[in-house]
Formats: structure tokens, C-alpha cells, sequence
């Protein structure tokens, strides 16, 4: 019987061990909008876009349809962000600018792509090149009449995408940008509106 529960004991102290090694360490996460008003943000001069009630971030696009990218004030190298989302109205295109805006920086794409006409969500663009490949299992995992959670990797040249729960895009940029600001986008030429809640942000 004392054999018995010796075996036992080894047995769930494998297990265990095994399950520890299994498990990787979660980054923490760090909230980037306090859903109050926009202080951790720069704010664009002559803000008429951005506007914050009840727990949520409003991008809404002006008459002339100018756009605006709201750009986080810190600077980040590897990185987690993570957000909830919720389409409007009119056209939607809308994205995550990770480490800066230029062609050496990839843009994780929120609803409809300007060139292609069509939703591209979760997907990576790139200035001057595109879309080098798409995010799958979009139409099934999006929801477009309510809120999604997207998270977004950038770990040295490769950039990772989850929509609510799931790895949908993974792409590496050679020669990018690995240090620069976080920017949500609001894009010119469009009528829209897009909702942003629990902005959160962690260092790898």
C-alpha cells in the first residue's frame, strides 16, 4: 500500500513538472488608455477626431475627411498591444501602426483595405509593398456588429496577429523599424466611425 502511494506521489510530481515546463511566462500587460480622457497620447493639433465617453476611444472622421493617427508618447522595441474594437458606420479602415508609419514599419490592418476593396483585418500592411500576406479565418472570427479583440506582436522582425483568441497572421518584415511608437489610425478620404476600448500595452 505505502508503494502504492509513493507511486502516486511520483507520478502527479512529473505530471506537474511537465505541465510547469509546458507553460510560458505571459508578459504583463499595461493599460495605455484609462478610458478617461487621452493623457498618455499625443494628441493630434486641432483634435476634431478623437474624443473619449464612457470608457471609450471615438475616432470619427471631419467633414474633409482628413484622417489622424493617434501616437502612444513612449517608444517601444518588442512588444504586445492589445485591443477591443467595434465597427461603426460608414467605410471602415482603420489600423494598428506598430514602431512608426514609414516602409520600414508593418501596419496591422482594422476592416477595409483602400486598394483592395475588400476587409483585411488582422493583416499586415507595409508602405510601398502591400499586403505580403493575409490573415485566414477572418470572415468567421470577425464580428462586425460587435466588439472584437485584436492582439498584435512585434518581437524583432516578425510580427504576430490573435483576433479574438486566435493566431490568424505571422509575417516577418526583413530589415524593419524595431523602435518606434504605437499609432491607432483613422484613415484619410473615408467617411467612418470606429470604437476603441481596454488598450493595453507589454515589453518583451
Amino acid at each position: 500500500m505505502e508503494k502504492m502511494r509513493l507511486l502516486c506521489v511520483l507520478i502527479l510530481t512529473v505530471v506537474m513538472t511537465l505541465n510547469s515546463f509546458g507553460q510560458t511566462k505571459q508578459p504583463k500587460m499595461k493599460s495605455i488608455f484609462n478610458g478617461k480622457d487621452l493623457k498618455q497620447w499625443n494628441t493630434p493639433e486641432g483634435n476634431i477626431w478623437w474624443s473619449v465617453d464612457a470608457g471609450v476611444l471615438w475616432a470619427k472622421s471631419d467633414l474633409e475627411k482628413q484622417g489622424s493617427i493617434l501616437w502612444t508618447k513612449k517608444n517601444y522595441k518588442d512588444f504586445v498591444v492589445q485591443m477591443d474594437f467595434k465597427f461603426g458606420e460608414g467605410t471602415i479602415d482603420s489600423g494598428i501602426f506598430m514602431r512608426g508609419d514609414d516602409e520600414k514599419n508593418a501596419q496591422i490592418q482594422i476592416g477595409e483595405s483602400g486598394s483592395l476593396k475588400r476587409d483585411m483585418t488582422a493583416s499586415p500592411y507595409v508602405p510601398k509593398s502591400g499586403y505580403p500576406v493575409e490573415a485566414h479565418g477572418i470572415q468567421e472570427l470577425l464580428k462586425l456588429d460587435d466588439w472584437n479583440t485584436i492582439k498584435a506582436m512585434a518581437r524583432g522582425n516578425t510580427y504576430k496577429v490573435w483576433l479574438n483568441g486566435k493566431e490568424v497572421m505571422n509575417y516577418t518584415l526583413e530589415n524593419a523599424n524595431l523602435k518606434g511608437p504605437i499609432g491607432i489610425q483613422l484613415h484619410p478620404n473615408r467617411e467612418m466611425s470606429i470604437q476603441f476600448k481596454n488598450i493595453f500595452v507589454a515589453r518583451l
